[in-house]
């Protein structure tokens, strides 16, 4: 029988810090994320070795297609942290599940996720009840989220009034008429050719910012690149 894998040790003076932000929930933005936990951080007297974003990136993308959140993890393990700490729960996950796989990676490395506002924090049974409470309530909440969204659009469309935003690939004139942009529209064709060809999310983006293709001035991530090859 192989003998058990042992937990590495963590140091508890040391962190890892990771935002979130998505593009329809901006009530803490990054700079206010980041803020709340030096906070935490010179409250406790913790050393924050580095910090990584994830931007435009929904509460339920999974970890994997998280390029902040699998980096946090990789400073995790080489500076051997004992915290990966957010600002508040709902930024790291809005899915239960996905809340669930990102404490265990983290675990793994001998390391807690913590809230900087102390809210769910701990190890206890307690805390994992609270936590799962929490992300429940998140949950909730995203799905209302959702279907007031739907509503408004359906009561827009209703109106004759255009809903939702512009595709990818297309610009709307005075008229309302949306028109091809070319340049848009060859990133489009270029991601599902690599799409087709097996390549993942993270690679097509960051052939995509190879190229020289913009999305409209912003950089290229995962869940951008999903919309476009779905």
């Amino acid at each position: 029988m192989a003998p058990r894998k042992r937990t590495p040790q963590a140091d508890p003076k040391v962190a890892v810090a990771y935002l979130r932000v998505s593009t329809d929930d901006q009530h803490l933005g990054p700079e206010a994320q980041e803020a709340a936990i030096r906070r935490w951080a010179d409250q406790h007297q913790v050393q924050l070795v580095s910090i990584h974003l994830d931007k435009g990136v929904s509460g339920a993308t999974p970890v994997d297609q998280r390029p902040g959140f699998m980096a946090a993890l990789a400073d995790l393990e080489q500076h051997r942290a004992g915290h990966l700490v957010i600002a508040k729960l709902d930024r790291l996950a809005r899915d239960l599940f996905v809340s669930a796989v990102a404490e265990r990676l983290v675990q793994r490395l001998g390391a807690t996720i913590t809230p900087a506002d102390g809210v769910g924090a701990g190890d206890g049974p307690e805390a994992a009840l609270l936590r799962g409470i929490l992300q429940l309530l998140a949950g909730y909440e995203r799905a209302l989220i959702r279907a007031r969204t739907s509503a408004a659009l359906k009561a827009k469309r209703a109106r004759g009034e255009r809903a939702g935003e512009i595709p990818m690939g297309y610009q709307a004139e005075a008229d309302g008429k949306l028109v091809p942009v070319p340049a848009e529209q060859e990133a489009i064709l270029l991601a599902r050719q690599l799409h087709r060809e097996g390549q993942t999310l993270r690679g097509i983006a960051g052939a995509l910012e190879t190229k020289g293709y913009t999305p409209r001035g912003r950089t290229w991530h995962p869940e951008t690149v999903r919309r476009m090859v779905g």
